[in-house]
């Protein structure tokens, strides 16, 4: 866990050096609110026919991603926002259920206060994050004859383990911004409320202490306790984000999020990683790449790794 942390602090370290060079370019800021967004739609799609010998299942996916800013700037005052939003699902051949391979919403807001006339500014800063659909865990089951008892075969189970809101995760708290423009700057917040909210079906396990103790011991559901529908943490956040072109047409857009809880194994940070690159083909086709890396313990104590590739429709607004 140790070496990955380090790689990615040493990749976004040497994005924002490259950002930092790329910003010299820009105009001043303009005051007043500025906007912007992009919409891409990504579809993958195979087929076989029965007598295809090389082997193959057929199948279909598609991914919606949608960001959005909208920055104000006044004076000596700026506030930033970013939505962030992605939906994919996949269905393959002969599979009783369609899959997803993305779900995600998520809401940045960043109030500052320019310090004098330099680059570091006194902030407030909020960040919300859940998904959209279900998720579940796949399974199988035995299919029994009706008659006999034996089994004839199996059938795909699923399980509901999330879903909209549950979990979702709000963080805000006061800190220090340096900003070098709208696409380069760094927040940090020494002294960080975050909330974990969650559906408290998940976590009833009734009144029996032993399954309390269990469930509890076990890690709860995303970090909440047995019988419980939220957690309360206090910490430390650091919130990252570069994004420049590398080559003509190539851009590359990195959002990094540090969260340690002081009040429990605060030498366990949270880490949440997102790369996205654009390769513009033309106004409305891209190719699109985005890889994400999440550190999560009270989730699972392993790196979450997301990654999607293909050709899409794009739109910018």
């Amino acid at each position: 866990m140790k070496k990955t942390f380090l790689t990615v602090v040493l990749c976004i370290s040497a994005t924002m050096l490259f950002a930092q060079e790329e910003e010299k370019k820009d105009d001043a800021p303009k005051e007043g609110w500025t906007r912007g967004g992009n919409i891409s739609f990504l579809f993958n799609q195979s087929a076989f026919n029965a007598e295809w010998l090389g082997g193959g299942t057929s199948n279909i996916a598609g991914n919606l991603s949608l960001s959005y800013d909208f920055n104000y700037r006044k004076g000596d005052l700026t506030w930033d926002n970013k939505v962030l939003a992605d939906y994919g699902l996949t269905k393959i051949k002969d599979q009783e259920f369609t899959r997803k391979t993305n779900d995600r919403f998520e809401f940045n807001s960043l109030v500052g206060k320019q310090i004098k006339e330099s680059l570091w500014y006194y902030s407030f800063f909020l960040n919300f994050r859940t998904q959209f659909a279900p998720g579940y865990v796949f399974g199988e089951e035995p299919v029994l004859d009706a008659t006999t008892g034996d089994v004839i075969g199996t059938r795909e189970t699923r399980t509901e383990t999330t879903h909209i809101f549950s979990p979702a995760y709000l963080q805000l708290g006061p800190g220090m911004l340096w900003k070098k423009s709208d696409n380069l700057k760094v927040n940090i917040a020494p002294a960080t409320a975050r909330f974990i909210f969650v559906d408290g079906d998940f976590t009833d396990v009734g009144n029996d202490q032993a399954a309390i103790d269990a469930f509890n011991d076990a890690g709860g559901f995303f970090g909440v306790d047995a019988n419980d529908s939220f957690r309360f943490e206090f910490g430390a956040a650091l919130n990252g984000y570069a994004k420049f072109e590398i080559m003509k047409n190539v851009s590359m857009e990195n959002i990094l999020n540090l969260y340690s809880n002081y009040l429990e194994d605060p030498q366990n940070v949270d880490i949440d990683y997102t790369a996205n690159i654009v390769m513009t083909i033309n106004k409305y086709l891209s190719t699109n790449l985005t890889f994400q890396a999440i550190y999560d313990d009270n989730a699972i104590g392993a790196f979450q790794i997301r990654e999607v590739f293909g050709l899409g429709v794009n739109y910018g607004f």
